[in-house]
């Protein structure tokens, strides 16, 4: 029998111009015991106009002082990609010889015992096709007091730190070409708005080209088949990346602040029976629904007004 230590999946980590946030989420992944024997792709893309080319020179810099795993290799993009494209090309590549991945961006802070979850949870549930995903960020949740697994499932994935398989991730449409059946079905849009009310809307705007994502339309694929994604019970992952210089989230954090596992715990049991938790999807529905997103908004302005 191969053991997960032996079998470890490859990291994937994307990044562009942030090397303060960058710097953290190496040291922070560094720190996982299995580092040392795990292979780190890293991916850089380059400057998008004249006035970030230092920011990714000092970037690119670093990215070459990087050690502590057992392979390093990094793809310097020649002219700027975006993060969309730069995800979606990259994973594809890795996974034209390996058959699983484990996908970090350049601002996320990692507990000590992520990469211990997310290859143990890989294993656990790679031939259950109804995994898509496995999420290494999780909401602070109210828990049950009696409930001692590690994990649950929820029906929306997360790219804050995640990992997926091969036979999971080929298969996607990346053009939707299903979209206008689905635009017409009401029933089908109330559903997939149960993994949050931002998700049709996000949808929307990929489709008419306001918005280049690779996430919503990873998440769209996991509805469309019926798809859950593990969660840690308690979060491996915290992203830093709420400021002004974010690319994509610029959104004030507290509605996605949450307890960052300091356990160092490397054992983890798991669910047997795979379905989705009605108890963690209200709070998920709740989390992400319009009322909660309405004063995150608020709170976004009042943040940026009061701090410019």
């Amino acid at each position: 029998m191969i053991s997960i230590e032996s079998n470890l999946a490859p990291i994937a980590l994307f990044t562009y111009k942030r090397l303060d946030t960058l710097k953290s989420t190496v040291e922070s992944l560094k720190k996982n015991s299995l580092a040392l024997n795990s292979i780190l792709y890293i991916f850089s893309d380059s400057a998008k106009s004249s006035s970030d080319i230092e920011q990714v020179r000092l970037v690119r810099e670093y990215l070459r002082t990087i050690q502590g795993f057992k392979e390093i290799h990094i793809e310097e993009a020649g002219q700027n990609k975006g993060l969309a494209t730069s995800i979606i090309s990259g994973v594809n590549n890795i996974l034209k010889v390996h058959d699983k991945i484990i996908v970090l961006e350049d601002d996320l802070l990692l507990a000590t015992n992520f990469l211990d979850f997310m290859n143990q949870s890989l294993s656990q549930y790679k031939n259950s096709k109804d995994v898509f995903s496995i999420s290494g960020f999780s909401f602070d949740f109210t828990v049950p007091a009696d409930y001692y697994f590690d994990g649950y499932f929820l029906t929306r994935g997360w790219s804050w730190g995640w990992a997926t398989w091969k036979d999971r991730w080929e298969p996607i449409d990346w053009q939707i070409k299903d979209y206008p059946e689905f635009s017409n079905n009401k029933q089908l849009k109330k559903e997939f708005s149960k993994g949050g009310s931002d998700l049709n809307s996000m949808l929307k705007k990929q489709i008419e080209g306001k918005l280049d994502s690779w996430a919503i339309r990873w998440f769209y694929s996991q509805f469309r088949k019926g798809g859950l994604t593990y969660y840690p019970v308690i979060s491996k992952v915290s992203n830093e990346g709420f400021d002004r210089n974010a690319t994509h989230t610029k959104s004030f954090q507290s509605r996605f602040q949450t307890r960052l596992d300091r356990n160092n715990k490397t054992k983890f049991t798991h669910l047997e029976k795979i379905e989705k938790s009605n108890f963690f999807q209200s709070q998920l529905q709740n989390k992400m629904g319009l009322i909660s997103r309405s004063i995150s908004k608020i709170e976004t302005s009042i943040n940026y007004l009061f701090n410019r």
